[in-house]
């Protein structure tokens, strides 16, 4: 694999993960609460000096009724998988709030 064809794969992937955190999010049998409600906790978070992964693993665990996802708060212990799950849940919720 070139990597111009790895770095398109890993694109989409990283788009199809979105959108599986975007449906995921406005989804309110799975999410009662909506993405306003998760870009407040990030706000309330930091305003707080509470740590912006721990705040946004409890996010992800919210979600996790209808999912196999569970995130430790603890930042440590958080695998690769946990990260990247957690870097695009925030970039879902900046996308989010930038149409708003």
């Amino acid at each position: 694999m070139s990597n111009a064809s790895g770095e398109m794969h890993k694109t989409r992937i990283i788009n199809e993960l979105k959108g599986f955190i975007r449906k995921l999010l406005q989804d309110p049998k799975i999410l009662e609460q909506s993405l306003v409600v998760a870009r407040s906790r990030l706000k309330e978070g930091a305003e707080q000096g509470k740590n912006e992964q721990a705040v946004l693993a409890i996010i992800a665990n919210e979600i996790s009724d209808t999912t196999s996802i569970h995130i430790p708060e603890d930042p440590a212990e958080h695998s690769d998988a946990d990260k990247l799950f957690l870097e695009l849940l925030k970039d879902v919720v900046e996308e989010e709030e930038a149409l708003y």
